[in-house]
């Protein structure tokens, strides 16, 4: 029963239930939501609810998507994140599926954010009666779907042209776009069940820069208000040029819509998805800057391309846990010919260089542009939102199709989720989080995780059920600016819970909780440190190789309340928590020993598993969560 109390009062406390709130402080809540408590949801929480969600999917509108054989709807997608079964490729001759799949837990909202620069093209090159099926370019796309994805991509997502048979400024193919995004509105309409599940108007500017650098970013709007056509990087091809449209035809457009933009992949860069430069090579201004942090509330940390928190090598940093997720090369292009590819470095858009490189900014023109809050998703290509599963993972680029060999490249993994604290489970509250970055991403299980920062904060705080109250009340929750300071140095709490997972996949227990800091010294140098403050990173948890069964201790919950002692009040910082897992099989390493793999026996090894017993392959993973930074200002 004790346990059990334990669990609860814990439930509670990610959920924000527990708490003792003056009528004042409530109804304040309630004005700063804009609406009366007739209109709340009957589970509205002022002191906020973990949502867990996916804000990067691709259905059957997009090129990489359709080109894999992926024939999923904006409206099937839906069904999936509400808990539906759903068809997978290979497709028989009658339209039957190899593979179907279903999560394990619902997700409470999604974001479908398929490529706008191709609408048009990939519904011409699908619907028999339109003007220019016929071309050989569709013809390329229905015979050679690969080869058809290369050129498709070179032609929109680095030359930034329309296809030939678009004809005069494109005007086909953006008739034909029309059909998809209103498809894609409608699926949204529908599938939107105020306080229960939340679908969001979105889409992918799918950007490259001149060095095949990734761009991408996923444009989020926060109702049904949304433009005529999303703005491409056919439209717009820089950064600058899709703010800009954002700012034209939305956000102050006096229409009642309103947008963010959520880049992600950065560690596919190459250093260029966060800059100080403009298009034209100048520098940017105050003004640029403050657009960007505007526009720009969110960054994925994590994806199923791997992990973008930090660069681990020589030189950049001991942070061993960097090493996670990590992929071979730093460029698309180095995906594709792997003879050109090149690893990457810290320089090359790791988050938390980029994070530094914002005091930098801050310094020269009093704006930092690079604030974010952290958030996963999944980036699935099978219009799959939620499939973070490492047991059952189907491959999200399709790269085996449910054929032989690997469901996925050896170095991709099933990504991850967002996680948003609102009142309750609506747009209009969801939204705001992302504005505010009070957000937190996941490597794929469903951690809890709490960050509070302030300057008097009671060391008795954990374990207490107002512990969520005293962290508004007395401080600021993650994503957001530190208040000016009142003692010598901050204070933060750091509240986390094992994912409690389902009958069909249970949890794992936490390993430790890490506070990372980061700043730049008088000498204009990148500085960090590690803090572990809960639980033991030499616990004894391990995994078995041959069986994928765990073994050794662990958490189910972590808590501390922890003081920086090395805190210096001349130096910008930013504070961010990490709660790391146990170690378990990774889903290659499961797939290869549910295939029979004995890489003892290399002749016997199954036809198109090879990458089982290759040197790259990464067996263990230490799944994780990473809360938003809180920020310190040595200005204030």
């Amino acid at each position: 029963m004790r346990a059990l109390s334990t669990i609860v009062l814990l439930s509670a406390v990610f959920s924000g239930s527990v708490y003792s709130e003056s009528e004042s402080q409530a109804e304040s809540q309630v004005e700063s939501m804009g609406k009366e408590p007739s209109s709340r949801c009957n589970d509205y929480n002022p002191l906020r609810t973990a949502f867990f969600g996916d804000t990067h999917v691709h259905t059957k509108y997009s090129l990489d998507a359709s080109t894999q054989d992926t024939r999923t709807t904006p409206a099937q997608a839906y069904e999936f994140a509400k808990g539906q079964s759903i068809g997978l490729q290979p497709w028989s001759e009658d339209g039957r599926p190899a593979r179907t799949l279903q999560l394990d837990r619902p997700l409470d909202f999604t974001a479908l954010t398929d490529h706008a620069e191709l609408f048009g093209e990939v519904t011409i090159c699908n619907t028999p009666e339109m003007e220019g099926y016929g071309s050989w370019q569709c013809k390329l796309y229905r015979v050679w779907p690969q080869a058809a994805f290369f050129y498709f991509n070179v032609t929109a997502m680095r030359n930034a042209q329309r296809l030939g048979f678009c004809g005069d400024d494109g005007e086909l193919c953006l008739q034909a776009a029309q059909g998809p995004w209103q498809d894609i509105q409608q699926a949204a309409a529908d599938a939107n069940d105020e306080c229960n599940f939340t679908s969001f108007v979105a889409y992918e500017w799918t950007g490259v820069a001149s060095n095949v650098g990734n761009l991408h970013r996923n444009v989020i709007f926060a109702n049904e208000v949304v433009p005529e056509l999303p703005t491409s990087f056919i439209d717009g091809s820089s950064e600058g040029e899709l703010w800009d449209a954002l700012d034209e035809q939305c956000i102050k457009s006096d229409t009642g819509c309103d947008a963010i933009a959520i880049p992600h992949n950065s560690n596919l860069s190459d250093g260029q998805m966060f800059t100080n430069l403009r298009k034209d090579d100048t520098l940017i201004s105050a003004e640029d800057a403050e657009q960007r942090a505007r526009i720009e509330t969110l960054v994925e940390v994590m994806q199923h391309k791997g992990d973008s928190e930090c660069y681990f090598g020589p030189g950049s940093t001991e942070d061993e846990l960097c090493n996670f997720e990590r992929l071979p090369y730093s460029t698309f292009h180095g995906k594709f010919m792997p003879f050109s590819a090149e690893l990457a470095d810290s320089k090359d858009g790791f988050l938390r260089e980029v994070m530094r490189d914002g005091f930098r900014e801050q310094k020269r023109i009093g704006t930092n542009p690079f604030k974010w809050g952290f958030i996963g998703s999944t980036d699935t290509h099978l219009g799959t939102p939620g499939a973070v599963s490492e047991a059952d993972f189907p491959g999200h680029g399709g790269a085996g199709g449910g054929g032989v060999g690997l469901p996925d490249d050896l170095e991709f993994g099933p990504g991850g989720l967002a996680v948003f604290y609102a009142e309750e489970n609506t747009r209009e509250a969801l939204f705001a989080a992302m504005k505010r970055r009070e957000a937190y991403g996941t490597s794929g299980p469903r951690i809890g995780l709490r960050f509070f920062g302030g300057w008097e904060f009671e060391e008795g705080m954990c374990g207490q059920p107002g512990l969520v109250e005293q962290g508004y009340s007395q401080g600021v929750p993650m994503g957001s600016d530190l208040p000016a300071a009142t003692s010598e140095a901050p204070k933060f709490v750091v509240q986390a819970m094992q994912d409690a997972g389902s009958k069909q996949y249970p949890g794992t227990p936490l390993q430790r909780v890490q506070i990372i800091k980061g700043w730049v010294d008088e000498n204009g140098e990148s500085q960090e440190a590690i803090y572990e403050i809960a639980g033991n990173p030499n616990n004894g948890a391990s995994v078995d190789l041959s069986t994928c069964q765990t073994s050794g201790a662990g958490y189910s919950n972590l808590c501390a309340v922890w003081q920086d002692p090395d805190f210096d009040p001349k130096q910008s910082t930013f504070y961010y928590s990490r709660a790391v897992e146990n170690p378990v099989c990774r889903w290659s390493q499961q797939f290869c020993l549910a295939n029979d793999v004995n890489c003892d026996d290399p002749d016997r090894v199954p036809e198109g598993l090879e990458a089982c017993c290759s040197v790259e392959h990464q067996p263990v993973i230490q799944e994780r969560a990473w809360s938003s930074p809180i920020w310190y200002d040595s200005k204030k």
